[in-house]
C-alpha cells in the first residue's frame, strides 16, 4: 500500500497565518507544513485541505484516480477548493465499512472527541490507521488487537492515545508510526525529531511517499536514560514526557510527604497534575527491588533524594560517624543501585539534579551532599544508553 503524505502539519498549517511565534518563525521553507492529508494508492485521499493537487503534484502524484475523498474532522481552516472530478466528500458512519472499487477496505473507528478515523485494509492485507487531529481511539479497553502495519496520528497532542494503542496491542514493536498533525506548540526541526524518536515515532517532510508493510527501522526507544539539570530547569517535564506514550508507567516519588510544608506540598501536587492518569505511583527510596523485578516502564524521581535518604540512614552527615563506617555504608548502597541499574531490563527514566556548577556549599555535610551526588550521578550515567542535560527548558543529548 502507498502512501502520500501531501501535508503533516495541524489545520490551520505551520506555520500559522499572522502567528509570530518562535515557531511558526522557524517553520520555513522544508519545515513548513500544510495541513493534513493522505493519498493512498492514488484512489484514496483522506481529508481534503487547500491545495491538495497542487501538493499531490509537487509529490509526482495525480487526484485523477482518486475513487473515495473521506474527511476526519470538521475543516474549519481556509475554504478548500475541490479540484473538478474529485467525488464528493464524506464521513463514515462509527463501525461501518466500505469496501471500495481499488480493492480497499475502509473502517470507521470511533474516537473519544469529535472526529473520525479510518482504518484501511489494502488488497494485500496491508493495515494502515489513520486518526484526527486531537483524537485518540474510544474503546480500545475489551480484548487484544491485532497490531497495524502503520499508525499515522496526533502523536504530539494526543500521547496517551499512542499509549492507549500499545496496551489494546495495536501499535507492537514492528509497527511504524508516523506523527502528522504536527502543529506550533512543539519544537520543530532536531528537537522535534528527537523527542518523536523517544517514544518511537518519526515525522516526515510533506510529500513524502511511504509504503504500508515494508520493512522501516522504528526508532530505537533507550531503555536507561539519566535526566539531570539544575533547580526548576524543566527536567522532571522532560522525564515525564519521555513515558508518556508508554501503555503503562511506575512512577517512583523518592521525597515522600512532609507533614506542615506547604511549598513541598504545592510540588508534588503539580507533578501529579502534569502525569497522564493511568500511571501508578510509589513513594520509596527503595530502589533496588523495583530495579530486579520485571514490571512497566519506571520513572525515578529523584536521585538526590534517594541519596539525601541513603546519607540519612547511614548517618553520613555526622563527620565522626562519616569517618567510622558512614563513608563505606554509603558507597556499598550507592554501588548496589548502580548495578542494580546495570542488570534491570525494565525501561527505566531517571532525574536528578546537577548541584556541582554553583556556590561551594558553607557546610562540611553540604560539600559531602554535593561531592556524593556528582559521583551517584557519574556512576548511574555510564550506565545509561541516553543522558540528558535540560538547560533553561531545553534538553541537550550529552550520550545517546
Amino acid at each position: 500500500m502507498e502512501l502520500t503524505l501531501l501535508g503533516t502539519g495541524a489545520p490551520l498549517g505551520l506555520p500559522r497565518p499572522d502567528c509570530p511565534c518562535a515557531v511558526c518563525a522557524r517553520s520555513r521553507g522544508p519545515r513548513a507544513r500544510s495541513a493534513t492529508a493522505l493519498l493512498v494508492d492514488g484512489a484514496l485521499l483522506l481529508d481534503l485541505t487547500p491545495g491538495a493537487a497542487l501538493a499531490a503534484a509537487r509529490s509526482g502524484h495525480s487526484l485523477v484516480g482518486v475513487r473515495q475523498v473521506l474527511l476526519t474532522h470538521p475543516h474549519d481552516g481556509p475554504a478548500v477548493e475541490v479540484p473538478a472530478g474529485l467525488p464528493t466528500a464524506g464521513r463514515v458512519p462509527d463501525g461501518q465499512e466500505l469496501t471500495l472499487i481499488s480493492g480497499h477496505r475502509v473502517r470507521a473507528v470511533p474516537m473519544d472527541s469529535p472526529g473520525t478515523g479510518y482504518e484501511v485494509t489494502s488488497a494485500d492485507g496491508e493495515r494502515l490507521l489513520y486518526l484526527p487531529p486531537g483524537g485518540a481511539p474510544a474503546g480500545l479497553a475489551g480484548g487484544r488487537l491485532d497490531p497495524y502495519d502503520m499508525v499515522v496520528a496526533d502523536v504530539t497532542g494526543r500521547p496517551d492515545g499512542l499509549a492507549r494503542l500499545r496496551a489494546a496491542g495495536a501499535v507492537g514493536p514492528a509497527t511504524e508510526v508516523i506523527a502528522v498533525h504536527l502543529d506550533h506548540d512543539v519544537p520543530t526541526g532536531a528537537e522535534l525529531d528527537r523527542r518523536l524518536a523517544a517514544a518511537g515515532v518519526r515525522a516526515v517532510p510533506d510529500g513524502t511517499t511511504l509504503y504500508v508493510g515494508d520493512y522501516h527501522e522504528v526508532p530505537e526507544v533507550p531503555r536507561r536514560t539519566l535526566v539531570t539539570g539544575g533547580a526548576r530547569s524543566g527536567k522532571s517535564v522532560e522525564a515525564e514526557r519521555r513515558l508518556e506514550t508508554f501503555p503503562e508507567v511506575l512512577y517512583v516519588a523518592t521525597g515522600g510527604t512532609r507533614e506542615g510544608d506547604p511549598e513541598w506540598a504545592e510540588r508534588v501536587g503539580l507533578h501529579r497534575e502534569r502525569r497522564p492518569g493511568s500511571w501508578r505511583t510509589a513513594e520509596t527510596c527503595e530502589l533496588v527491588p523495583l530495579l530486579v523485578e520485571d514490571g512497566p516502564a519506571l520513572l525515578i524521581d529523584c536521585l538526590s533524594l534517594w541519596l539525601t535518604d541513603a546519607m540519612d540512614r547511614v548517618g553520613a552527615w555526622d563527620d565522626a560517624t562519616w569517618a567510622d563506617g558512614g563513608q563505606a555504608a554509603l558507597r556499598e548502597r550507592t554501588a548496589e543501585l548502580v548495578a542494580a541499574v546495570r542488570a534491570t531490563r525494565r525501561t527505566v527514566v531517571a532525574v536528578t539534579n546537577e548541584v556541582g556548577s554553583g556556590v561551594v556549599p558553607a557546610t562540611a555535610a553540604g560539600r559531602r551532599f554535593r561531592d556524593e551526588l556528582g559521583r551517584l550521578n557519574a556512576s548511574f550515567a555510564e550506565e545509561c544508553e541516553e543522558v540528558v542535560l535540560v538547560v533553561a527548558g531545553q534538553a541537550l543529548v550529552l550520550r545517546g
